[in-house]
Formats: structure tokens, sequence, C-alpha cells
């Protein structure tokens, strides 16, 4: 078994190692569930594991780092901020199991990109269409906020994801201001073009394109800060999709 399909990162010039060693995204995928770069992450990870929320305590939580979920091939991404603690970090999968995910699936199934609404475990028979979805930073931070250490330790990973996937590419959607951020650097990592200056501002629904690159899209996030009160819409979310796949040519 090569070092790529049973890894252990430790350090950030690990993690940099490890994903470019990564040939395909179950490579890819083994080696970011075997990463213990950032030692902030990995304590709050593993405390969140150990501990429990009492609604779910008779649960064994993944407690590790996510990878990607969604198909290999595909013409839209949505790129989110990191793994909610009693979600994806309980769950094994991104936008699984929390507040967030049941928003996000649920647009997705009306929109024709997920077979079902709903996200609630690794063996909930969910499939995506044309979709995949990752995160800029793939463990569970404290009050959902990485350091920019982190970020920086973790950008390898998504880097090389979107280089596996850039084949057939067309759309990003940019989950929140972090997720628009993170877009800059990892463009310039995976396709060798260096980001406008300067850097288009964040806004739900804004659009930036340049030829022989994806099209980014802006959204709010799925967050419940955002859902609960009314900034982000259904309807909203809806447009957004609606606009993705028009631009990805998925019918």
């Amino acid at each position: 078994m090569s070092e790529v399909r049973n890894p252990v990162s430790r350090t950030a010039a690990d993690v940099a190692a490890r994903a470019r060693l990564a040939s395909d995204l179950t490579e890819l995928d083994g080696a970011i569930s075997g990463c213990y770069a950032c030692p902030r992450l990995v304590a709050w990870r593993e405390e969140v594991a150990a501990t429990r929320r009492a609604a779910f305590r008779d649960q064994e939580y993944w407690g590790r780092p996510l990878p990607g979920f969604g198909t290999a091939d595909a013409r839209i991404a949505i790129l989110g901020l990191a793994p909610a603690a009693h979600g994806g970090n309980r769950t094994g999968r991104i936008f699984t199991g929390d507040r967030s995910g049941d928003v996000l699936f649920a647009a997705l199934h009306r929109a024709g990109l997920a077979n079902q609404p709903t996200s609630v475990a690794l063996d909930d028979g969910l499939a995506l269409r044309d979709t995949r979805i990752f995160a800029a930073v793939r463990c569970a931070p404290p009050a959902n906020k990485p350091t920019p250490v982190e970020r920086d330790t973790c950008a390898p990973w998504f880097h090389r994801e979107l280089e596996l996937i850039r084949p057939t590419l067309r759309v990003v959607v940019a989950l929140g201001a972090f997720a628009w951020a993170a877009w800059w650097p990892a463009m310039a990592a995976a396709y060798g073009v260096r980001p406008p200056t300067p850097r288009p501002v964040f806004g739900h629904g804004t659009h930036w394109s340049e030829p022989g690159l994806p099209v980014l899209l802006g959204s709010y996030h799925v967050s419940q800060q955002n859902t609960f009160t009314g900034r982000l819409t259904p309807a909203m979310l809806d447009e957004v999709f609606a606009r993705a796949k028009t631009l990805a040519g998925v019918p």
C-alpha cells in the first residue's frame, strides 16, 4: 500500500507533499482523512467527538478531516468554509447532519442536482449529479473560525482537489466570504493564473468570469444565522443554483 493510501500528515510540509502525491480523488480523500497538521483543530475535533452533544450521545463521531463529496467529473463545485462540529465532524460527510446541510441539500434536490432532499448519514443513499462539494478547511474549527495559519496549512488539500476535477469543472459556487476569499489562491495554484487585482468583492449573486477559468458565483452561506433571519431564502438559493446549471451546461 502506498504512502498516500495510508497517510499521516503532521506538518504543513507533509500536507503539501501528500496532496501533490495524490493521483486521484480516492487517494486524496484517504490522505485528507489522515491529517493531523493543525494541533488546535485536531484537539477540538477530537474533544467534540469524545464529549458529543446530548442528542447524539449514542453515536460514534467521525472526528477527522472531511474529504469532498460528489462526482469526480463535476461541472459544478460548491465551496464551503469548514465542517460543523456536530454535523460533518459527527457524520463524516460535508454538510451532513446539520441545519446548514438541510437547507443546502433541499435546494440541490429542487435543482435536480441531488437525488434526495436530505443528508443525514454516510449510508443514507444520497447521490449528487454533476456536482462536488468541499470545504476550504477540512476540520471543524472552534466557533467556526479557522486561523489564517490553519487556513493556509489546509489549502493544499483544496488546491489538489480542484486540480483533479479541473477537466470538467465549469462553475464554482462560493458559500460565504471565507470561501470566496479562499478561491483566488486555489485558482492560482490549480490553473496557474494570477488572481485579478483588486480582487472582486464578495456578495450574494456576484458573478466573476474569465476565459478558460470556471465561473465564480457568490452566495450567502447556508448557516442558520442567514437562513433563520431571512438574509438567505430558498428562492435566493434556487436562483443561484439555476444560474450555476445554466452556466455549467447542466440540463
